[in-house]
């Protein structure tokens, strides 16, 4: 659940008649306190696959297309690629832009100052996008390797356009007024 190192503590699992569940134990996670359930050494529940969590920045409603991006990776990449591709619509909303036409959001966030990376980043998810949602046609670039790639971009996105400036923010505010008005008449000249 939480993919930090932690302290586990492991349970056998006894049926309703007292039987212990043969190779099969629950966890217990001493940093979020939830429970995880291991079949022969393999984690059944979650249903995780090694991806990262989602950037906590991120509106609850693209961490949950996310997460549920994640949930079906293994079993359907394509389905969990065009998850993300709807979570990025939803960043660009997030990010100020109205989230219809991919492109054009981009463009708009170039003018406010998009870093090329970042931009380099969004056009990889659009032009994906464009080339494996065509009805009839199925794409064999969406592969866990694609949909893998697309997770990262995501994160990599809310980290440089909202994660990274609301730290800086935070730091910047912590300086005295005083401090702050030197700056701005600095600024003014």
């Amino acid at each position: 659940f939480c993919s930090a190192y932690a302290n586990q503590n492991w349970h056998g699992i006894k049926t309703v008649s007292g039987y212990f569940l043969e190779n099969t134990k629950v966890c217990f996670c001493s940093h979020c306190a939830k429970y995880s359930i291991w079949h022969e050494e393999s984690m059944i529940y979650p249903d995780f696959s090694g991806i990262e969590p989602p950037n906590a920045d991120l509106n609850k409603d693209i961490i949950s297309d996310y997460d549920e991006a994640v949930s079906i990776l293994r079993r359907s990449p394509r389905g969990s690629a065009a998850l993300l591709r709807l979570a990025i619509q939803k960043l660009c909303v997030q990010l100020g832009e109205n989230g219809k036409n991919l492109n054009t959001d981009i463009a708009n966030l170039v003018k406010k100052g998009l870093p090329s990376k970042v931009q380099e980043s969004l056009d990889t998810l659009r032009v994906i996008g464009n080339e494996s949602v065509h009805p009839g046609e199925l794409n064999m670039k969406d592969d866990i390797e694609t949909a893998t790639a697309l997770f990262r971009l995501v994160n990599f996105i809310a980290e440089k356009m909202i994660t990274e400036p609301k730290e800086i923010e935070a730091i910047y505010n912590k300086l005295p007024e005083s401090k702050k008005k030197e700056i701005a008449n600095r600024d003014k000249t």
